[in-house]
């Protein structure tokens, strides 16, 4: 059974509970994907589905990208992404799948790039406090001060923190409460945060390192 969707972030809301709690929420558009490829280990030495999510023009897709969904029977697709799978026999290409693949899934893992900053300073790259504001400081309050060590090395080791470019990467938030399912709009509710920018792209998965204890 497939257990991860791609999707598109569409922001955050608020929704109460049947008990009358507050919860934040991410609403999610997730679906309907695509199956652009079907992979086994007989022909491509793995077992995965490729989905395709969000229809992009056809003059804007590149010859190979257009081939390649012509065998599917689709349209070219903005965001392309493969999903592991056990069984991907029962599955057909060009099948769409909605969010209904996360009926009765509790916890769920949300993968993102995060919000690209630019080149940023110490202090709102990794929290410095920064220098004293008087005493003798001049032009130098935002700066993070001496990296470096003795003469001997005589210079900055690696991975040290320094000002540098912030954010636009890889991230995965483990182990989120699903909290709704809208089958009829395609929407997904899940409690707290996701890495991102609104519109940004995600994939949605079942939680791997969560266990229900419940049973």
């Amino acid at each position: 059974m497939v257990s991860a969707l791609l999707g598109k972030k569409v922001g955050m809301s608020q929704i109460y509970t049947e008990a009358g709690k507050l919860v934040p929420v991410t609403v999610v558009a997730a679906g309907p994907c695509t199956i652009m490829q079907i992979k086994t280990k007989e022909t491509d030495e793995a077992m995965s589905l490729q989905l395709g999510f969000e229809d992009k023009r056809r003059h804007r897709a590149t010859k190979p990208e257009q081939g390649h969904a012509k065998k599917a029977k689709c349209e070219p697709k903005k965001f392309v992404r493969e999903v592991p799978l056990d069984n991907p026999a029962e599955y057909q290409l060009g099948q769409a799948l909605t969010v209904g693949v996360f009926e009765g899934v509790k916890k769920v893992d949300v993968i993102g790039t995060t919000k690209g900053k630019g080149f940023q300073g110490g202090m709102k790259r990794y929290g410095f406090h920064g220098q004293g504001a008087s005493h003798g400081v001049s032009m130098r309050h935002r700066a993070p001060g001496s990296s470096g060590s003795n003469t001997d090395p005589a210079r900055t080791w690696p991975g040290t923190r320094r000002p540098g470019h912030m954010g636009a990467r890889r991230r995965t938030t483990r182990n989120l409460e699903l909290v709704k399912i809208d089958k009829d709009r395609n929407l997904l509710l899940i409690k707290g945060a996701v890495p991102g920018p609104n519109g940004g792209y995600l994939v949605i998965r079942k939680a791997k390192a969560w266990k229900d204890k419940s049973k």
